[in-house]
């Protein structure tokens, strides 16, 4: 015989495990949860089946790469689709553009949007310094821009791009609406221009009439004229070049006669190019000098 029920001794001298207090309570729901007396309710099998189902594609768009998509048609299918894109601080940038580098389709979910990747692809736009992108839900995104300056017209090539002030290019010119800026020509010639436009404009009787800077060979600078005069600057010494123009044009109006280039390169010397009336004028003059002064001597 043996007895179903251990008497007291027994019970005192085995070792107790007792359920920390903090676990008594789960272990209690969990007890009844699997009782004997529980019953399951109706459809339990058909939810847990639909659960089945449901985690098992979030787990095959997870593996597959299609997350994202499954996350773009559920979130725009609730109420969170882009419908509004809110542009600031754009002048030469146009919504248009700025909406089609978001990426949005019309069923673009806020949610899904990769903030990152939008901006890389706006501030990859022509005009665009530095861009913002904020979204605000439920279905609304702000972007603020701020714009690069143009600073002149770089002429190569054939073509006409508006740079900065150090030289880079933003965008080819179209149109007359920056036909103002100053026009720098050659190769070169943008790296340069700052500093060299800077120095001219110190001679404010020289830079009124300037028409275009000239980077030649890459060492010096032609100015164009308005009236078509070519000044010729010397590889160094710039300054001390523009600084006598200056004052020969102060007193005696050089730009005002009829010649075609006036050359600064050499140091002691300033050459004056007469146009071919003036020069053929000045021959005729010259021979009747001559003629005169030999009808003297006879």
């Amino acid at each position: 015989m043996f007895a179903l029920r251990p008497d007291h001794a027994s019970v005192a001298a085995s070792p107790r495990f007792v359920l920390p207090r903090w676990l008594r309570r789960p272990a209690r729901a969990f007890s009844r949860l699997f009782g004997p007396d529980v019953e399951a309710p109706r459809f339990a099998a058909t939810f847990l089946t639909g659960g089945l189902l449901l985690a098992t594609g979030i787990y095959g768009a997870a593996i597959g790469g299609h997350m994202p998509e499954l996350v773009k048609g559920v979130t725009a299918r609730t109420g969170f689709a882009v419908v509004d894109v809110r542009v600031s601080g754009n002048r030469e940038t146009s919504e248009i553009d700025v909406v089609e580098s978001l990426g949005l389709d019309g069923y673009t979910a806020l949610i899904g949007l990769d903030v990152r990747e939008a901006r890389g692809r706006v501030a990859s736009l022509p005009w665009v310094e530095s861009v913002t992108i904020r979204k605000v839900y439920p279905d609304a995104i702000d972007v603020s821009l701020v714009e690069r300056t143009a600073f002149a017209i770089w002429q190569h090539d054939g073509e006409l791009t508006l740079i900065e002030s150090n030289g880079r290019p933003i965008a080819p010119m179209t149109g007359s609406r920056f036909a103002d800026l100053p026009l720098v020509v050659g190769e070169g010639a943008p790296d340069r221009a700052a500093d060299f436009l800077r120095r001219v404009a110190a001679y404010p009787q020289l830079a009124g009439q300037v028409r275009g800077y000239v980077r030649v060979a890459g060492r010096r600078w032609d100015l164009h004229m308005a009236n078509g005069v070519v000044v010729r600057l010397p590889d160094n010494g710039e300054d001390a070049a523009l600084a006598a123009f200056a004052q020969m044009q102060d007193e005696h109006d050089v730009l005002g006669r009829d010649i075609v280039a006036v050359d600064l390169r050499l140091r002691d010397r300033v050459t004056i190019q007469l146009s071919a009336e003036a020069a053929s004028e000045r021959q005729d003059m010259m021979k009747q000098v001559v003629s005169g002064k030999k009808g003297r001597r006879t």
